[in-house]
């Protein structure tokens, strides 16, 4: 009776178990399949952490997103699932904020702010020709002595230029003295006036007052202080009136000729402040305006230059040097700014990373227009107050090219133009034909960084490699596309058919 008894408990608890089994193998099943009422499968629940699955994907071939666990058809693995907070579904990536700290990642907030457009240019100094005076000969004479010696000379005002023998002059002064000496004084009036006419100096004039002799050397004097530009005469020459002695030209101010591109054209106007830095020394800076433009474009370098004048009553700038020129415009322009750093171009077009909830990151096609100092402009794509990441995009970068997100770009689903994949070489067993591909338990193959492993190849055509058996060893090679490797070539190792 005891083990009749026993073993009828035995089975009933073995049935137990078996309906314990049982229900929990339906109920996994059923959850994997998507039949279970509860929705944890329409959630896409992961079982063992609980966290929600937004798909399961292969590492290895991440274009591809799968709504259900289970062995990758690439690959001899299992998908592994991508979580919600670990990304989103269009096209994001997360970063945890140890990484972030790690990584060395900076954020920036989009700004708005009233800026003055600012123009860089480069130009050259040269004389002011305005303020620049001619020394030239009223009478006939000759260069007794010439004190300047050559062009460029700096010259102080009323310095002496050159002594003049002017022979003309001398009968008129011994006229004036000796009817000075006879007392007759109306006809000494008419012999000073006659002098005045004959362009005698005042001055001259005087000092045959003063020393009751005649003066036969005249000398002529600088006006200004400044270099001598021009110097036509040399000793001994003979000089006529209205001949040029000397030409010089003040320093007090200097002309600046700057270069503005075309596009600039309609920009630049006179009256407009400036500063400029010699290209030498960036701490001399000196504060001038826009005197006039010049009317004509030169058609080699598409410019237009402007005529700028610069204070330079220090005498610290020369004609020729180089100077760096910043022009800022009249009035202030609202515009929308990030950190130049945070704007990455890849040749075709510019992309930000912008922060969303979580410490997601999501890439965003900008335009961009002008940089502005360390910051520039953008002009499409983002508004103000998104947070952006300034800094380590291209960590970030590595981590969305794996999650395959970083070619879709929110708000256009633009996609990057992929560049034409290389070619892998392999060897391999051939562990399956199919008219699809080709199953191959390949060596490890360092290019990739592969282990040895077992995976599918596909084929571009069924046909091909008909020639090619189960169990033989074979040499191929294969690109990386969408959906997976491609097959480029197979043949068996040494030629054995």
């Amino acid at each position: 009776m005891k083990s009749k008894f026993a073993l009828k408990a035995i089975v009933l608890a073995l049935a137990g178990a078996g309906l314990m089994f049982g229900g929990y193998w339906l109920g996994t099943q059923s959850s994997m399949n998507g039949t279970s009422s509860s929705g944890a499968a329409t959630e896409r629940v992961d079982l063992k952490t609980g966290r929600k699955v937004l798909y399961w994907h292969d590492p290895m071939v991440p274009g591809n997103k799968f709504d259900k666990p289970g062995k990758s058809p690439f690959m001899d693995m299992q998908l592994v699932p991508v979580f919600a907070d670990e990304g989103s579904e269009d096209g994001g990536v997360k970063v945890s904020s140890r990484l972030q700290q790690n990584l060395g990642i900076r954020f920036a907030t989009v700004r708005r702010e009233e800026v003055r457009d600012a123009f860089e240019m480069v130009g050259t100094t040269q004389f002011d020709e305005s303020a620049s005076e001619v020394v030239q000969s009223r009478v006939t004479g000759y260069i007794d002595k010439l004190y300047a010696r050559s062009p460029q000379q700096r010259i102080q005002r009323g310095e002496a230029i050159a002594s003049i023998f002017v022979p003309d002059w001398i009968a008129p002064q011994e006229e004036y003295l000796a009817l000075k000496r006879g007392g007759n004084t109306e006809l000494a009036v008419a012999a000073r006036q006659r002098m005045r006419a004959m362009s005698i100096p005042d001055g001259l004039i005087n000092q045959v007052d003063r020393t009751g002799q005649s003066q036969k050397h005249f000398t002529l004097t600088s006006p200004v202080s400044g270099v001598i530009t021009e110097l036509s005469v040399r000793d001994g020459a003979m000089v006529t009136p209205g001949m040029t002695i000397a030409k010089v030209a003040g320093l007090n101010k200097v002309w600046l000729v700057a270069e503005v591109p075309e596009a600039l054209s309609n920009t630049v106007r006179s009256g407009m402040a400036v500063e400029t830095t010699f290209s030498g020394d960036a701490n001399r800076k000196y504060n001038g305006q826009v005197r006039e433009i010049l009317p004509g474009i030169s058609n080699a370098t598409r410019t237009l230059q402007a005529r700028l004048e610069l204070d330079n009553r220090d005498g610290s700038l020369t004609p020729g040097m180089l100077m760096r020129v910043r022009l800022d415009a009249e009035k202030p322009v609202s515009r929308l700014l990030v950190p130049s750093e945070a704007v990455i171009a890849n040749g075709k077009q510019f992309v930000v990373l912008v922060v969303g909830e979580n410490n997601s990151m999501q890439p965003m096609v900008v335009t961009t227009g002008r940089d502005i100092g360390n910051d520039t402009e953008i002009l499409s794509g983002l508004s103000e107050g998104q947070k952006v990441v300034a800094s380590g995009q291209f960590l970030i970068d590595s981590e969305a090219s794996l999650k395959s997100v970083l070619p879709k770009f929110a708000g256009n689903k633009q996609a990057m133009q992929p560049a034409a994949s290389p070619v892998y070489r392999g060897i391999g067993t051939v562990e399956k034909v199919t008219p699809k591909a080709l199953t191959l338990s390949h060596k490890p193959i360092p290019d990739l960084e592969w282990g040895a492993m077992t995976m599918d190849f596909s084929k571009s055509r069924p046909e091909l490699f008909s020639e090619i058996k189960t169990g033989q060893e074979v040499e191929f090679s294969f690109r990386e596309n969408d959906d997976g490797y491609l097959l480029e070539s197979v043949k068996p190792v040494g030629g054995k058919q």
